[in-house]
């Protein structure tokens, strides 16, 4: 009777055995592995708002600079508009007198010059467009186009073409736009 209580009992060992090892595997798959992929995707979701609240607090830093620099920026675009944007009454006096003083710095020959006042843009400042019409050796239609391009007046080139003229003299055909206050 000795052994066959302990083999009941050895029975009853390995069945209670075997039973953890199913309820562990049951466990496992019912309870650990969805809470491991949960809190890996949690982890993920954290990961990527810590990196979204880091980039909102580069760009609030960034907007805080410019707004700190907002008020000199005004005064330096008023600084500007005085000093870079004549006056419409002024415009086109100050447009021919600047075109007569760069043709005479740079030593080219002035054939034409047209202006036109563009109403079509309602920018902040109005265009007054030049068709600007000059001969001479390249190097000069070069220092011309320079000089032009880096006067005082906010004042952007838009075309520039240079053909050979009558005589073999070379012909600058200059398109841009004088920006003036209303």
């Amino acid at each position: 009777m000795r052994k066959s209580r302990r083999q009941i009992v050895v029975r009853i060992v390995e069945i209670a055995g075997l039973g953890l090892v199913v309820l562990n595997i049951v466990l496992y798959f019912a309870a650990y592995r969805p809470l491991g992929s949960k809190l890996a995707s949690e982890q993920q979701q954290f990961t990527e708002e810590r990196q979204s609240l880091r980039d909102l607090q580069v760009r609030i830093d960034h907007l805080e600079k410019f707004q700190a620099a907002l008020p000199q920026a005004g005064e330096q675009f008023q600084d500007f508009m005085t000093a870079s944007a004549p006056p419409r009454k002024r415009g086109f006096s100050q447009a021919a007198h600047l075109i007569r003083q760069v043709t005479e710095a740079s030593g080219v020959q002035l054939t034409s010059v047209s202006y036109r006042l563009d109403s079509q843009h309602h920018d902040p400042l109005e265009r007054l467009g030049l068709d600007i019409n000059v001969e001479g050796p390249y190097a000069k239609m070069i220092e011309f186009a320079h000089a032009l391009e880096t006067a005082k007046q906010f004042i952007v080139i838009r075309e520039f073409s240079i053909a050979a003229g009558e005589n073999g003299i070379l012909s600058l055909r200059l398109v841009a736009d004088l920006y003036l206050t209303p």
